[in-house]
């Protein structure tokens, strides 16, 4: 992945929906170049896919959390298998360090939150837990 391919991804976090003239010429390249880009980086993986995002009003889970997991021993893949499974957690990572995961969780209230929060600690396995709201996002 070269500077142009980069720049070209850029524009399209952007918005996804640019046209590929529109594209060429914000690079400074032929249609074609940027056409012949996108199917490559399409080909490859790296682009796999466009999507939509919704301002954060418009959604209907407003309230977000993010959840940092301690897993007792090695029952992993059993929380993992658990926590996948319910709707409020929208992402799950494992990571290093302190802690063994990190989920991202969404509710319609704080009410709700707090209920899914709960829910999550008495899942067998999870030693324990910290959870911070999030509050403003910068860079979506």
């Amino acid at each position: 992945m070269d500077d142009l391919d980069r720049s070209l991804i850029g524009l399209l976090r952007a918005n996804a929906r640019t046209s590929v003239a529109a594209l060429a010429k914000a690079l400074g390249v032929a249609r074609g170049t940027v056409q012949n880009r996108l199917a490559r980086l399409e080909a490859e993986g790296t682009i796999a896919g466009y999507t939509l995002r919704l301002r954060a009003q418009a959604e209907e889970q407003r309230i977000g959390g993010i959840m940092t997991i301690a897993v007792e021993g090695s029952h992993l893949d059993g929380v993992v298998r658990m926590l996948r499974g319910d709707p409020a957690v929208a992402a799950l990572h494992s990571t290093n360090g302190r802690w063994d995961l990190v989920a991202e969780l969404r509710a319609d209230s704080l009410e709700a939150l707090d209920q899914v929060i709960n829910r999550i600690r008495r899942v067998e396995s999870i030693a324990r837990t910290e959870t911070s709201l999030l509050l403003s996002s910068y860079k979506l």
